[in-house]
């Protein structure tokens, strides 16, 4: 009985997942229009930062909208279909969770934040 409703679960999730993505696509933010001097600043703030993500998740493609809304130029890590980034996400910060966005510091130290209204607010008030 448990694993016939798991596969039920599995079998609704995904065309679910596909609708949100594609909605999504059809409702993406416009980024800011900026000059060159600001996208050259902008793009030297964010150099640290890496946005670990699965593609289907809904609150990853919350944090991934405000990045896209913000202008923001973050390297984006699949972590469900890449080993190297799904092994970093796990040892280095230290849980199995995304969205999560790992930022280097000024001074090298790094920090992994979760949750993607911690995410956005973070990036609003830096970037916003």
């Amino acid at each position: 009985m448990f694993e016939t409703m798991k596969y039920f679960f599995r079998l609704i999730r995904w065309p679910l997942a596909q609708m949100v993505i594609l909605i999504n696509w059809m409702t993406l933010p416009t980024p800011p229009v900026v000059t060159p001097e600001q996208r050259k600043q902008l793009d030297v703030n964010t150099a640290g930062m890496k946005l670990y993500h699965f593609n289907q998740c809904p609150f990853c493609v919350k944090t991934r909208r405000s990045i896209h809304r913000l202008g923001l130029n973050i390297e984006t890590r699949d972590a469900r279909n890449d080993a190297q980034w799904n092994q970093e996400l796990i040892n280095e910060g230290g849980k199995y969770q995304v969205p999560c966005l790992r930022i280097t510091n000024d001074d090298g130290s790094i920090e992994w934040m979760y949750d993607s209204s911690t995410i956005n607010q973070y990036l609003d008030r830096r970037f916003g």
